[in-house]
C-alpha cells in the first residue's frame, strides 16, 4: 500500500517531464534572450570577499560584439588594476599587463580579476551550443515556479564548468539559480541570479535580457565569494577596431 501511495504522488511530476528537445528549446530561448545581434556594453561593479583577505572592490567596462563571438573586459579601478584587460579573439582568451606590456592566453577557468566570476558571468549565453541538458524536475524557488535542468559539456567544447545544474524561472525563461561541477562532480560554485533587467534592441529589434546582478559563491573554500552587478548597459555600435589588442593596449597607456 505504501509502495503504491508513492508512485501515484509521483505521477504529477512524472507527468511534468520535458524531453530532450523540450529543454534544447528551452536553452535556446535561454541564449535568445541575452544575445544581441549587434554590439553591447556595461559597465561592470564587482566586490570580492576572500578569506583573511581585505574586500576587494573593481570597477570595469564589457564589451561584447555577439555575431562575431567577440568580447573584452577593461579594468577601470582600483588603480593597481587599471589598464588590465582580457580580449577573446578567434575562441582564445587573451590577458594583459600593463605593467609588463604582455599578452598571455588564459583558460576557460580563469578567475576575472581574481575574482569568483568567470568568461561565462560576462558574454552571452550559448547554454545550447556548449551544453547537453536533461529535465531533473519542475518545482519552486522562492516564489517562482521553476525548471530544474542538468547541464553536461559536450565533447570537444572547451567550458569552465563541465557539468551544471540550472534553475530557470519557467514564466520568464531566465536563469535563477546555477550549480557548477568539476568533471568528478565536486560542486565548485553556486550561483544566484536576484535581478534581471531588459533593454530594447534596435539591432535585434526586440528586448535583450541581462542579470543586472549576480551573486557567486565559492563551495570549496566557503567564505569566499563575489558580486557583480551591471550598470549602464548600452547597445549603440561600438568601433569597428575595438576587439582588438592595439585598442586595448592603447587605453592602458
Amino acid at each position: 500500500m505504501r509502495s503504491l501511495l508513492l508512485a501515484l504522488l509521483l505521477l504529477p511530476t512524472l507527468a511534468r517531464a520535458l524531453d530532450d528537445g523540450q529543454v534544447l528549446g528551452i536553452l535556446k530561448e535561454v541564449d535568445t534572450q541575452r544575445r544581441n545581434n549587434g554590439d553591447f556594453k556595461a559597465r561592470i561593479f564587482m566586490e570580492a570577499h576572500e578569506k583573511d583577505k581585505n574586500d576587494q572592490v573593481f570597477d570595469a567596462v564589457v564589451y561584447r560584439r555577439d555575431a562575431d563571438d567577440k568580447l573584452m573586459i577593461l579594468f577601470l579601478d582600483p588603480k593597481t588594476e587599471r589598464g588590465k584587460g582580457y580580449l577573446r579573439l578567434d575562441k582564445n582568451m587573451w590577458y594583459y599587463d600593463p605593467r609588463v606590456g604582455k599578452w598571455e592566453r588564459r583558460t576557460e577557468r580563469e578567475r576575472i580579476g581574481g575574482t569568483d566570476g568567470n568568461r561565462r558571468d560576462f558574454d552571452e549565453s550559448r547554454l545550447a551550443d556548449e551544453y547537453a541538458g536533461k529535465w531533473v524536475q519542475d518545482g519552486k524557488l522562492g516564489i517562482f515556479a521553476t525548471h530544474e535542468l542538468e547541464l553536461t559539456a559536450k565533447p570537444g567544447i572547451d567550458v569552465a564548468f563541465p557539468k551544471i545544474k540550472l534553475w530557470i524561472d519557467q514564466a520568464a525563461h531566465t536563469v535563477l539559480k546555477e550549480q557548477r561541477f568539476a568533471a568528478s562532480g565536486k560542486l565548485q560554485q553556486t550561483v544566484l541570479y536576484p535581478k534581471w533587467k531588459k533593454i530594447y534592441s534596435e539591432s535585434k529589434g526586440a528586448d535583450v535580457w541581462f542579470p543586472y546582478e549576480i551573486r557567486i559563491f565559492d563551495e570549496i573554500e566557503k567564505a569566499n565569494r563575489t558580486i557583480i552587478v551591471m550598470r549602464e548597459v548600452d547597445l549603440k555600435p561600438l568601433e569597428s577596431n575595438l576587439f582588438t589588442k592595439a585598442w586595448l593596449e592603447s587605453k592602458s597607456r
